[in-house]
């Protein structure tokens, strides 16, 4: 403990003609010292520690009190409540750059630029038709939904198409104009820069053993049908439902899934909207602008 100081010895030497005061001061010093080695005077230094006298019910206005730990037996403060959380913000991501999750691509939305590239692919030890590329994050997510899906008893998976470069699409497409001609095509296959297969968030799925593969019979399959259901708890989404052709633009394909994370998917599965068109207030694209 710190003791309050003892005057200099220069004032009591002024004082030494005058016994009755020297007298006073004498005994004034004498009850501070006692005061001090009984524990009673506050301690004058701020880092000191002091061991105070137990107080049933501190004061609010005593500092030293305010700001110790409350005793063991103390009842706790009530809690209040959090305000409610505010609702899906369909603006935190942005639905325009091809580098986010939420970017939508449709006959209307061609990808900006149309050559653009993911920066994170990663290749699945998955079995695959096609090599098994992704975005990191969707990857990721790919391999928990094929082993909750196996775990519940739907089957095994496997990777029919994935990532898809710019070059790599116009190969497809143009395929599919050969075989089918043009507007048949439009309504299978995306022209290039308007393909999701681009931004490396896509997965065509088909079951093990193979069958119905980028078919619509994929649906009827224990794969498909688990897929339906249970995608969205993996931040997934079918992209191109039976009754949302003149939306999309599109033709049913129960096997293609684009993952938008968990929390998008989430909010549409709670809210019933079934493609990003409607959820995000854009218009409809059954045909391509030109």
């Amino acid at each position: 403990m710190s003791h309050p100081r003892r005057p200099a010895p220069a004032r009591i030497g002024r004082r030494a003609t005058r016994p009755a005061a020297a007298a006073l001061a004498l005994a004034l010093v004498t009850a501070v010292l006692a005061g001090c080695n009984s524990g009673s005077t506050p301690d004058a230094s701020p880092t000191a520690t002091r061991t105070a006298p137990p107080s049933p019910s501190p004061s609010a206005t005593d500092p030293v009190a305010t700001a110790a730990p409350a005793p063991a037996t103390e009842e706790p403060a009530p809690v209040t409540p959090p305000a409610p959380a505010p609702g899906f913000d369909k603006t935190a991501l942005s639905i325009d750059d091809p580098a986010s999750l939420w970017v939508v691509s449709d006959k209307l939305r061609p990808l900006k630029p149309v050559d653009y590239a993911p920066t994170d692919l990663v290749t699945l030890d998955v079995a695959s038709q096609n090599p098994p590329v992704f975005r990191r994050e969707a990857g990721d997510a790919l391999l928990a939904l094929f082993a909750a899906g196996e775990a519940e008893g739907a089957g095994a998976f496997q990777v029919q198409s994935a990532y898809r470069s710019y070059a790599t699409q116009v190969s497809v497409y143009q395929g599919w104009v050969s075989q089918l001609g043009q507007a048949q095509a439009d309504i299978q296959s995306a022209r290039p820069g308007h393909s999701e297969h681009q931004t490396g968030l896509v997965a065509d799925i088909s079951p093990v053993p193979l069958s119905c593969a980028l078919q619509a019979c994929f649906g009827d399959t224990s794969q498909g049908r688990w897929l339906a259901a249970n995608a969205w708890r993996y931040g997934w989404l079918l992209r191109y439902p039976a009754d949302k052709t003149a939306v999309t633009g599109f033709t049913y394909e129960p096997w293609h899934f684009r993952y938008v994370g968990v929390p998008l998917a989430t909010e549409m599965h709670d809210t019933g909207v079934t493609t990003l068109e409607e959820f995000f207030g854009l218009p409809a694209a059954p045909t391509y602008a030109g």
